[in-house]
């Protein structure tokens, strides 16, 4: 019990556990009702957005089980805290919706937008602020370059901390503001309705549940939560082996020049904490691959933290108590709010993939494989003959990877997408100018191992009208790292087919490249690096392997010294 938990007035525990899970089930509900209400399906496909609940501070108390890790791991605190410190609490009233996605606040992508609504302690508004509902959506479209972009400013429109509503009434100024800052208005104000009507949502039902329980009794209840959460990773830092380790890899380039990027990092535990030196990652690129302090270093810290410590543990501020961060500023994880950020997530799930392989020899049984650790994004845009813009990301699924007891999962998102999806392809051929002709797990693309890496896929698009191209692939040099004996796993690519002209050209980082309608291009995602030596894999293992295709008879024999006869049958076990 911490110092601060033992000064409580005590609280009954039935009330307890129904004040925490009534939060929690309160932003599930949102993220459920957005779904079911946004216009665009990047929010209710693919689900790029998060919700959250902070006390009166602006501190993280709960958060939806779905979403986007990074969104609330502390970009939707810092909206809240930044809000506050700009207009005060004596000019914040119920009512009030204000909207954030400046970089010098959350240092994501403009179109990473957190909006939020002060809660009452009474559903009719009266009564004191008590906390706030603050929703992440990816906004689809906020202007900006299309393509590849040297600063912030060339990112569309930044809104610091800016009221939408005020006292139950909305600001039209705003909303003309916004709709002539995009080039997608309907889907656009479409989602950010749904976005406005979580909040609402989500602030009456907090209020009824204080309604009911009295704000002293929610407010004690909070206080619990976050020390209670505290605990509980303290206990969990416990088990591990006091230590320093350490892990160094690289992303391919900042999508401006050739020069790989490096990613070091170093990670302390001792006693009840652990900290998180970023001091040796890469300085702030050129390229727009750079995020902030906040929501980029400490969001990525937090994620692996999660990872390895408490994934089991609802995530609130208290649950970070005992995580520490070193990082020096101007790094690509800590840059002036002025560069450029359009493609911040992209180092996000290798920075995370370092900080877990850093403690493959102090946690051997708990380490996975490096997982493919790219958004293997793949964007068409460009115009409709009727002049109507369109604008369609799409990105890869790969393997993740395997474990101590089994082989790597997958085809998943990375480490940083949480329970984001890829959106139907039927939806997809119905909105934009492509068809998917075909899409198969990819055979071989696993690390070979005792337990063997998840496979990555592939998608074969077909490009029904003249338009542009943009991809970011990376992890194409470092692929996903084997542990404890287990090997890499392949990497990523993106293969552009004129069948015409007969000619086929990977692709890694393009922007803006012109594709003409009946183009052919193949996004492969990589596989999961391998768990332990693939000499000790079991026989029925590997031939479950061959029946399925996931490993070629050339990859039996090769990566594990199997003797497979024509027909894909094991035999015996080369020495």
């Amino acid at each position: 019990m911490t110092q601060s938990s033992a000064t409580h007035d005590a609280i009954d525990p039935i009330t307890l556990e129904v004040i925490r899970h009534g939060l929690i089930s309160t932003t599930n509900q949102i993220d459920a009702n957005i779904k079911r209400t946004a216009f665009s399906p990047y929010i209710y496909e693919y689900n790029d957005f998060a919700v959250g609940v902070t006390d009166i501070q602006g501190r993280l108390v709960a958060q939806c089980t779905g979403g986007m890790p990074p969104f609330v791991a502390d970009s939707v605190g810092a909206a809240v805290r930044d809000g506050i410190k700009i207009y005060g609490m004596e000019r914040l009233h119920y009512g009030d919706v204000l909207v954030c996605n400046h970089a010098a606040v959350q240092g994501q992508h403009l179109n990473n937008t957190v909006m939020y609504t002060p809660i009452a302690e009474h559903a009719d508004g009266s009564g004191k602020l008590i906390g706030y509902v603050a929703i992440n959506v990816h906004w689809i479209d906020i202007g900006g370059t299309m393509n590849n972009s040297h600063d912030i400013f060339m990112e569309g429109l930044q809104l610091r901390s800016i009221k939408m509503w005020s006292k139950g009434e909305p600001i039209e100024e705003v909303y003309r503001i916004i709709e002539n800052n995009t080039r997608l208005p309907v889907e656009l104000l479409g989602d950010i309705q749904a976005q406005l009507s979580g909040c609402f949502l989500g602030r009456d039902l907090i209020a009824r549940l204080v309604e009911k329980y009295s704000t002293a009794t929610f407010e004690r209840a909070i206080e619990i939560i976050l020390d209670q959460a505290e605990a509980a990773a303290r206990q969990h830092i416990r088990n591990l082996p006091d230590g320093e380790y350490t892990h160094e890899t690289w992303l391919d380039n900042d999508g401006q020049g050739d020069a790989p990027i490096p990613v070091k990092v170093r990670v302390i535990i001792k006693d009840d904490e652990i900290t998180v030196d970023y001091t040796g990652i890469a300085e702030q690129a050129k390229g727009s691959i750079n995020s902030g302090y906040h929501g980029g270093g400490l969001t990525t810290a937090r994620v692996a933290f999660r990872y390895l410590v408490a994934p089991d543990e609802p995530a609130n501020e208290g649950l970070f108590r005992p995580l520490k961060l070193i990082l020096p500023q101007g790094t690509i994880l800590s840059a002036d709010p002025t560069a450029p950020m359009a493609n911040y997530p992209m180092p996000f799930p290798t920075v995370i993939d370092a900080v877990i392989k850093a403690l493959e020899k102090a946690l051997p049984e708990r380490v996975t494989g490096g997982h493919f650790a790219t958004h293997s994004g793949f964007r068409l845009f460009g115009r409709r003959a009727n002049g109507r813009p369109f604008n369609g990301h799409d990105s890869g699924h790969g393997g993740w990877g395997a474990c101590a007891t089994h082989d790597g999962a997958g085809p998943f998102r990375t480490m940083a997408h949480g329970d984001t999806r890829l959106i139907p392809i039927e939806l997809q051929e119905r909105l934009l100018p492509f068809r998917v002709e075909s899409i198969a797990l990819r055979q071989d693309s696993g690390g070979p191992g005792k337990f063997r890496g998840g496979l990555g896929f592939a998608k074969k698009y077909r490009i029904l009208e003249d338009c542009q191209l943009q991809t970011n692939l990376d992890r194409t040099n470092h692929p996903a790292w084997g542990v404890l004996g287990g090997k890499e796993a392949r990497p990523g690519r993106v293969l552009v087919i004129d069948e015409a002209a007969g000619t086929t050209t990977p692709k890694f980082k393009a922007h803006g490249e012109p594709l003409a309608a009946g183009s052919v291009v193949i996004l492969e995602t990589g596989g999961g690096g391998g768990y332990g030596p693939p000499a000790e894999r079991d026989p029925a293992l590997v031939q479950r392997d061959l029946d399925e295709g996931y490993v070629s008879i050339e990859a039996a024999r090769a990566e594990y010294g199997f003797a497979v006869d024509d027909k894909g049958q094991v035999t015996t076990r080369r020495s």
